[in-house]
């Protein structure tokens, strides 16, 4: 233990303060760093003039209570830092009875620096107690609700004195998608909490949580998300691979998901023969709906074109079959397909993918008769854009566009696509 155990009870800063330490700085910095320094002489050294030597002072274990307070207020955020840092480590070894007045005192310092102005002395102390016991309730929950993520989001997935009923009382309090999506990536997360995850209708935090294999999530609660997720493609590798899916479940995702996934589903080995079975008739017929991939080297745009037309006109060309490209990573033949269906010349498309343009995807996907269920394949494997960055479905399955700003991002691609 450090000498704060043994807090003198009263130190003040001599007047003649400058007179009685050495005039170079150098050696005060030596001073100010040295473990055997007197408290008084490191109280005198807390307002000197030189940055270094008040850093030197806050780093210091042999530094006392009162030379924190005049830290805690310095100019430099760095001291102000370097001080957040060291007191938090103390606060584990303060624990014993002895130590609780001083606990008590160094906790209010550290509330302080919690409510800095800078956001770099935050968030030195944030990733300090962001997974330690035995820190004063009062400040975890301080930083958890900071605005500033780069503060609160350590704290938020982190804490262990964050209960259930703290983050749901953050959540209420802020609805901000990044402190929920901090919530849905904690570790053993409640239901209820989970619950709440979903409520607020954030499609990234709802595929962090599903994704969160320890969270903790009501039947119910999955059965509903399962209901939503034919346009949320987002969300369909982490609801494929959720631990204990129910029959019901595994049977309401064959019938949406894409292929690949479809074939891990009837690979779990939680299902019962009967429940693979049906999975593996549905993987077959999908197949056979999809048509076998190409053979030989890819088709030029102009023969993806003319087989796109010739599927149409058969009036083979299905939802089924455009998002079957997509999964063999035929940009070619999504293109055609998309053009061929859209009644635009495949230069369009080229051109809203070459701009990554998720609005001028999606509208083309509206105006080929597709469902946001393809948009989202379209934007992922022509626009090569992350789940993150993809132009989600509105919570009812649709557009997330009006009709009118659809047309405009048509008649804009058409005119700069020439």
């Amino acid at each position: 233990m450090n000498a704060l155990a043994n807090e003198r009870p009263v130190l003040a800063a001599r007047p003649s303060a400058q007179g009685e330490v050495p005039g170079n700085e150098a050696a005060r910095l030596r001073l100010a760093s040295a473990p055997n320094t007197d408290p008084q002489t490191l109280l005198d050294l807390a307002h000197d003039q030189s940055v270094l030597v008040r850093a030197a002072v806050a780093a210091n274990p042999r530094s006392y209570q009162e030379t924190h307070e005049v830290l805690a207020a310095d100019a430099d955020e760095r001291v102000r830092g370097l001080l957040g840092v060291k007191l938090a480590k103390l606060i584990p070894d303060l624990a014993r009875p002895a130590h609780l007045a001083l606990r008590d005192r160094i906790a209010q310092t550290l509330t302080s620096l919690a409510r800095d102005e800078c956001v770099r002395v935050r968030q030195a102390l944030a990733d300090i107690v962001k997974d330690m016991d035995g820190v004063p309730r009062g400040l975890v929950l301080q930083l958890a609700r900071d605005t500033d993520m780069a503060v609160a989001d350590p704290v938020i997935r982190l804490s262990p004195l964050l209960g259930p009923d703290d983050l749901l009382a953050l959540l209420a309090e802020s609805a901000a998608p990044l402190a929920v999506r901090a919530v849905a990536r904690r570790t053993d997360l409640a239901a209820e909490v989970s619950d709440a995850v979903v409520a607020l209708a954030d499609s990234e935090a709802i595929r962090l949580l599903l994704g969160n294999r320890s969270a903790a999530i009501r039947e119910s609660t999955l059965d509903a998300l399962i209901a939503r997720a034919a346009d949320h493609t987002e969300w369909h590798p982490e609801l494929v691979q959720r631990p204990h899916l129910s029959p019901r479940n595994a049977r309401a995702l064959a019938e949406f998901v894409a292929h690949h996934l479809l074939d891990e589903l009837t690979r779990r080995p939680d299902l019962d023969t009967g429940v693979v079975a049906q999975l593996r008739a549905r993987l077959e017929e999908r197949s056979a709906a999809m048509g076998r991939p190409r053979q030989g080297p890819d088709p030029t745009l102009d023969e993806a074109v003319a087989e796109a037309s010739r599927l149409r006109a058969e009036g083979a060309l299905t939802e089924d079959m455009v998002l079957g490209a997509a999964q063999r990573g035929e940009t070619r033949m999504l293109t055609a397909m998309l053009a061929v269906c859209a009644r635009v010349r495949p230069a369009v498309v080229e051109r809203a993918a070459a701009l990554r343009s998720t609005k001028g995807l999606v509208s083309l996907v509206w105006k080929a008769g597709f469902s946001m269920r393809v948009a989202g394949s379209v934007q992922s494997v022509l626009a090569r854009l992350p789940p993150t960055s993809i132009l989600s479905a509105t919570a009812d399955g649709g557009f997330p566009l009006a009709l009118e700003e659809m047309r405009w991002q048509l008649e804009f691609l058409s005119r700069t696509g020439r």
